[in-house]
């Protein structure tokens, strides 16, 4: 007996409240943008250029009495949080004291990482330093650019790919939805203000093929059953489509999730923003094939007659019901 996450022959309309979700849609990439503008995100030091010192003691993490130390050191804004993991033992206390690189400097001075650690042993003399990480603020910049272009060309050439393979009007719902997917993704980052950095820009891209990979299979089927059912309207043809793949898809999102969820439970704080990254986007990757690439498709219409085979197979386009 083969394990079904849904029963087979499945015939849920997707589409009877089609404007619904690709309103809620276009809210929701109103409101990340809306929070990437005004409160921007919580760059890591890859982006933002400075040194990211990682401490562990066996005495209990106390931020107020790190500051302290720090405070006579006239290092400006310093960022300290106690790190939380289930792997840590009862006596190791991790924290992450995080500097900003010093204007008109590379990188934090040798001398200003030393006096740094000798502040902090004087709370705990048996303190010891696992990591220390310093990006300079001219490195950063490029790296933002750098990251900006990637996510980019790999966008325009999923667009060309399916353009190529499909029609522009699948291109089109798969690009968008990809678009809606990274906006959410960087809108959660910015509303939870969780560290971003190089990891979180690998699991965008991550992201942006597991969604796409999603969506292609959903527009093969949509296209193998417009050529089998030439007489059915459109939307009855990506009801059927999503109806027909619902099981592969849901299946490959929870048993995805689930070693995902694994990772973030056990894999410690250093993977947790990128794991936390990769849940984000199945989820929101598994909605936007089934919603938002499929709606816009229906939204844009069709041709029906590639196959010059048939000269009976007209042109026929979609709409969603008013």
């Amino acid at each position: 007996m083969r394990l079904r996450l849904v029963r087979e022959n499945t015939s849920i309309d997707f589409f009877s409240r089609a404007r619904i979700w690709l309103g809620i849609s276009m809210i929701a990439m109103v409101i990340a943008f809306a929070s990437f503008l005004i409160q921007g995100l919580n760059y890591g030091i890859d982006f933002q250029g400075g040194t990211s010192i990682r401490t562990q003691s066996e005495a209990p993490v106390d931020v107020a009495e790190y500051r302290a130390a720090l405070e006579q050191l006239g290092l400006g804004d310093v960022s300290i949080a106690e790190v939380f993991d289930p792997s840590f033992d009862e006596n190791q206390h991790v924290a992450m004291v995080r500097i900003q690189a010093q204007e008109g400097d590379e990188r934090i001075a040798t001398q200003t990482i030393d006096a740094v650690k000798t502040a902090l042993r004087a709370l705990d003399p048996n303190m010891t330093f696992p990591s220390v990480e310093s990006v300079g603020p001219k490195v950063s910049g490029e790296l933002i650019q750098t990251a900006i272009l990637a996510v980019s060309l790999a966008v325009v050439a999923i667009l060309l790919y399916i353009w190529l393979r499909f029609e522009w009007q699948f291109a089109v719902g798969a690009v968008l939805a990809l678009c809606h997917d990274v906006i959410l993704t960087i809108g959660i980052f910015s509303e939870l203000q969780i560290k971003f950095d190089l990891a979180i820009i690998a699991a965008l891209l991550t992201i942006v093929g597991y969604s796409i990979n999603d969506t292609v299979i959903v527009f093969d089927r949509v296209r193998e059953n417009l050529r089998k059912y030439k007489k059915k309207d459109l939307k009855e043809v990506l009801n059927l489509s999503i109806n027909e793949t619902l099981s592969r898809t849901l299946m490959t999102s929870v048993t995805t999730m689930l070693a995902l969820l694994a990772l973030f439970i056990l894999g410690g704080d250093v993977i947790r923003g990128f794991v936390f990254a990769m849940m984000w986007g199945v989820l929101i990757g598994t909605y936007s094939s089934i919603f938002v690439a499929s709606a816009i498709l229906l939204v844009l219409g069709v041709k029906r007659d590639w196959s010059k085979k048939d000269p009976t197979a007209g042109t026929k386009y979609g709409h969603i019901d008013t």
